[in-house]
């Protein structure tokens, strides 16, 4: 479907032209007819979908048709992170770039002054605020926030959300709102949590389902068994059997190891930086900006990235530790093979890890291939897996050829 068959505003139509917009994703098809139409919408659709374009344009379609309140902010999105909301905002501003709605995000992390321009704006009013909850409840507090007159309320990663104990932060900004107002919940996973804060916020819901915990087919996805101890030497070695790959993502499940695997990257001589928590924001952006510029070839994460960044053109995404479960394994590996592009997926799995993949299989209802361990490392450990009735060893010593190569770009 294209997206001028929705009907939409010619200063949307031009804004989206202009980024290469045209043919609708599923989850863009299904939900924004429902949007236009005035439905709330409960949506399961996981990362890289379409599903910001999927609530951004027919929400910009209806602000553009319909008188809306002037100083006050008329809708609100509601995001688990600073980057999420960053990245919600630069698509707003491309995708809204004819019209003349305006919008700000609202997240911590920033200066004093970057505090002093979010009051103003919250004070003044805005078409679009694009918000993390605990921001906004620290503006609530101070009493100049306008939202009961806000007609439109999306929770963008619901589930993510419910995980960073952000609810109790979500329903007192809802209380600020008028009881009539459209609502759009979108979460990877429906968790029962999440049904009961629908159930509670959403009237009537539309029901939207898109490839729930499934990673697109195209990302091709292998496995080293490994030994704790092997693992930072496994990774210099894929990455330098990939030396054709510019845009390389790896992941670490804490702080400390992203600073240790970039440290040692360093000193190997290898294009590498990281990006955590405990840098600012604008540490955070000028990072982020050079590797999607393709400045930085291997950059370093914890989580906070797995579903806040929207690059197209990573080719390649390593699992250095595995993720705490397997929604978040498949948002990691979520980050290749976006915009019609391929992409892969490697994962380190020791011998303590070996339960916790084996469940991110079954959630993602496929058996990951084995890659031979190197024959420099060492003897791989030994796997029992139970399939099909059998115990079977699914990795053993390969030999000596290297990490297989991988020259797609």
């Amino acid at each position: 479907m294209k997206f001028t068959e929705f009907g939409l505003d010619e200063r949307i139509l031009e804004s989206i032209e202009v980024l290469g917009f045209e043919d609708a994703t599923p989850v863009q098809e299904q939900v924004i007819p429902h949007v236009l139409a005035g439905r709330d919408v409960l949506a399961s659709a996981q990362t890289g979908t379409g599903k910001t374009a999927a609530f951004l344009l027919p929400l910009m379609q209806r602000m553009l048709q319909e008188s809306h309140e002037e100083h006050s902010i008329n809708a609100l999105i509601i995001v688990p992170t600073r980057e999420l909301a960053l990245q919600i905002e630069q698509n707003l501003d491309g995708m809204s770039y004819y019209t003349r709605l305006s919008s700000i995000a609202v997240y911590g992390g920033n200066d004093g002054m970057s505090f002093e321009q979010e009051k103003r704006a919250l004070s003044t009013g805005a078409d679009i605020v694009v918000c993390t909850p605990g921001r906004m409840i620290s503006h609530l507090n101070m009493g100049y926030v306008k939202l009961a007159k806000s007609r439109y309320l999306i929770l963008d990663e619901a589930d993510r959300m419910l995980d960073m104990g952000f609810f109790a932060d979500i329903e007192r900004i809802i209380q600020h709102m008028p009881a009539e107002k459209q609502v759009l919940l979108f979460s990877a996973t429906m968790p029962n949590e999440i049904r009961k804060l629908a159930r509670k916020i959403l009237k009537d819901p539309m029901e939207v389902s898109i490839a729930i915990s499934r990673p697109p087919e195209k990302i091709k996805q292998e496995i080293y068994h490994v030994h704790d101890s092997q693992k930072l030497q496994l990774v210099k070695m894929i990455l330098e059997a990939h030396g054709a790959l510019q845009s390389i993502l790896i992941f670490c499940s804490r702080k400390s190891s992203v600073k240790d695997l970039t440290r040692s990257l360093k000193s190997a001589r290898m294009n590498a930086d990281e990006i955590h928590s405990d840098l600012d924001q604008k540490q955070r952006e000028s990072v982020l900006n050079a590797f999607s510029n393709r400045g930085l070839r291997i950059l370093v994460a914890t989580d906070i990235l797995s579903r806040g960044i929207d690059i197209d053109n990573i080719q390649l995404v390593i699992n250095y530790d595995i993720p705490n479960d397997g929604e978040d394994y498949v948002h990691r590996i979520g980050r290749t093979a976006r915009a019609e592009n391929d992409g892969a997926a490697i994962t380190l799995v020791t011998p303590q890890d070996q339960r916790k993949f084996t469940t991110i299989e079954k959630l993602i209802g496929k058996e990951i291939p084995v890659l031979p361990l190197p024959e420099a490392l060492g003897e791989a450990p030994a796997v029992n897996r139970h399939q099909d009735g059998d115990n079977r060893h699914r990795n053993r010593r390969g030999g000596s050829r290297p990490p297989r190569r991988n020259n797609r770009r």
